[in-house]
């Protein structure tokens, strides 16, 4: 299946090349669970250059100043910090500019474009994709999340849309390998690119376990945009009558806020600290929307509290029922008012919660990312590369 990199065939590995990595990310406009995997991978290759399409530092940690990111010729377009989702159509050319020629590996951390990028014949280029691109073929849920969609360009979207979904599927080859980020994205590679995954869920930054005695009150929150399905938890919590917290901040928090009752609170951003101790404080936590994975309802679940969740996407995958947490399974405020008082007559034990959380830990995602980068190169070199420099290249030295 793989042939051997040039460098690397019996009798050449003592010229002593060094394999060279790049990593490959969509943008670096906006943080979310996306860029937290984008930033174990760097981990696991510190001094690996970071290709993008655009990048703006004030959106960002302040520690990725540090890397070496290049970026493409969309960040020199006019009005790119507002516009960037209008240029979407520039997005496949801005990838395939980049002149990666010189790397033996890349990892591209992709939920739309990267993936895209022309590796060199020979390297090996491995995608850990959060999902397949939304925008091309899951519109509907695109259009609903990011508020886009209208004017000339909504006119113009089929076309558009013919083009991306034929560009996303001609460059998925490019791909010597998938990892998603959880079994219902890698239903949708099989689905649309005839490729299979393997799963491994994304790094969580497991918060020191405090063993509180929880409060009587419930917890919501994280970007407030309509497709997070806030709306159902106010609905629910305006009929039960018990309180919520509601924390983040977003487009939809006027909506929310005019639906909502006395007994529920909106707090805005929190820094983390804020969070973990709200997330250590709380009866349990709702989550009524459909994500491709999910990471705060583990953030919680590392605090020993249990997540009531709406029994589709990656809450299937990280909620175990009975032990850390209860599903609703209908989109309905009524449904989900109907689990949360269910489960008030539930018992859980912080302690086992927290164990499960842990099955999620930052540490072991980058050793499973270690061990599958590690299978490619040895099948992809014919064991032919010498075992120090294999160690290096996954990250073991």
């Amino acid at each position: 299946m793989f042939t051997c990199w040039p460098e690397f065939h019996p009798g050449v590995v003592s010229v002593g090349r060094t394999m060279r990595v790049a990593i490959v990310h969509d943008y670096l406009n906006q943080y979310g669970g996306a860029e937290r995997v984008l930033e174990a991978l760097h981990d696991l290759y510190p001094e690996a250059p970071v290709y993008t399409s655009i990048y703006d530092p004030a959106a960002m940690p302040d520690a990725y100043r540090t890397w070496d990111i290049h970026t493409s010729f969309m960040q020199r377009l006019p009005g790119w910090k507002s516009n960037f989702r209008r240029y979407f159509a520039l997005y496949p050319s801005a990838f395939e500019s980049f002149d990666l020629s010189a790397y033996d590996l890349i990892l591209s951390s992709s939920s739309a474009f990267a993936k895209g990028i022309i590796p060199r014949p020979g390297a090996c280029h491995l995608c850990y994709c959060h999902t397949p691109m939304r925008f091309a073929w899951r519109t509907g849920d695109y259009v609903d999340r990011e508020g886009i969609g209208g004017g000339v360009q909504g006119a113009l979207l089929p076309l558009l849309l013919t083009y991306v979904r034929l560009w996303d599927v001609s460059t998925n080859h490019r791909v010597d390998g998938f990892v998603a980020n959880s079994h219902e994205v890698a239903g949708r590679i099989q689905r649309y690119y005839g490729r299979s995954a393997t799963v491994i869920s994304p790094p969580v930054d497991l918060p020191l376990f405090r063993d509180y005695m929880p409060e009587d009150f419930y917890l919501a929150g994280g970007r407030l945009l309509p497709y997070k399905r806030l709306s159902l938890a106010v609905e629910a919590f305006n009929k039960l009558g018990l309180p919520l917290k509601i924390f983040g901040e977003g487009r939809d928090r006027a909506n929310l806020e005019a639906l909502a009752g006395p007994n529920i609170e909106f707090l805005g951003w929190l820094n983390e600290q804020q969070r973990c101790d709200l997330f250590a404080r709380c009866r349990g936590f709702i989550f009524p929307g459909e994500e491709d994975f999910g990471i705060t309802p583990l953030e919680v679940m590392a605090m020993g509290r249990p997540v009531i969740a709406f029994a589709a996407g990656g809450a299937l995958e990280t909620v175990q029922e009975g032990v850390s947490g209860r599903f609703f399974h209908q989109p309905t405020a009524a449904a989900l008012a109907a689990a949360v008082g269910a489960s008030r007559g539930d018992t859980y034990s912080p302690r086992t919660i927290r164990r499960h959380a842990e099955q999620f830990g930052r540490d072991l995602f980058l050793q499973r990312m270690r061990d599958y980068i590690e299978q490619h190169i040895h099948e992809r070199t014919n064991g032919t590369v010498p075992e120090q420099e294999r160690q290096r290249l996954v990250g073991k030295l």
